[in-house]
């Protein structure tokens, strides 16, 4: 269980002026702060979430990005790839984000039973195709978590990026390439200075 002080929420405004980010409505939460003292900002995970998201035509939803150690990670592996060890970055897409499975890099591998894990429980999910999900008015879409381990990964923004495309349907083991010249195309792009 997070601490408070270990959660962090973006809920003010972009300072880049980036069409695709004034649009935005996306609410990105930052767990396990302490895991990553060497994180990018919290305006800049916004800004790379809302560029990954907007890539795919999602615009608004909520996503965590956790950061964890490597214990969890591997632990996480496991049970959900069947891969001993740890890994950089899982994502566990909901409300039909994405498809029902488990995308993790690198390696790939999928879990098909639609058992997802939020914040420590295991849930069904809602999916019911690729890009749908369940649409309330009162309740922001679920885009799902992205499991980042920092000891495990050499670029953090890279890894964020990567696991947003997931959480929005992309998958670089099935679509020739596609997702990670995007990938590569948005980790190019201007960023604010850090604050």
């Amino acid at each position: 269980m997070s601490t408070p002080s270990a959660r962090l929420r973006s809920y003010a405004p972009p300072i880049a002026v980036a069409p695709e980010i004034r649009r935005a409505m996306l609410d990105v939460e930052v767990v396990g702060a302490q895991f990553a003292p060497d994180a990018p900002p919290l305006a800049t995970v916004r800004r790379l979430c809302v560029l990954a998201a907007a890539s795919a035509g999602v615009e608004d939803g909520h996503l965590a990005i956790e950061y964890v150690d490597r214990e969890r990670i591997a632990q996480l592996n496991v049970k959900y790839r069947g891969k001993a060890g740890p890994t950089d970055v899982l994502s566990f897409p909901i409300d039909g984000a994405g498809s029902p499975d488990l995308a993790a890099r690198p390696g790939g591998g999928a879990v098909r039973d639609g058992a997802l894990p939020i914040d420590g429980v295991t849930s069904r999910d809602g999916v019911t195709s690729r890009g749908g999900g369940v649409a309330r008015d009162d309740v922001p879409r679920e885009l799902g978590d992205v499991v980042i381990c920092p000891e495990h990964t050499l670029d953090l923004r890279e890894a964020i990026v990567h696991g947003v495309l997931h959480l929005v349907g992309l998958d670089h083991e099935t679509d020739n390439g596609e997702m990670l010249a995007l990938q590569a195309e948005l980790l190019k792009r201007p960023h604010p200075p850090s604050r």
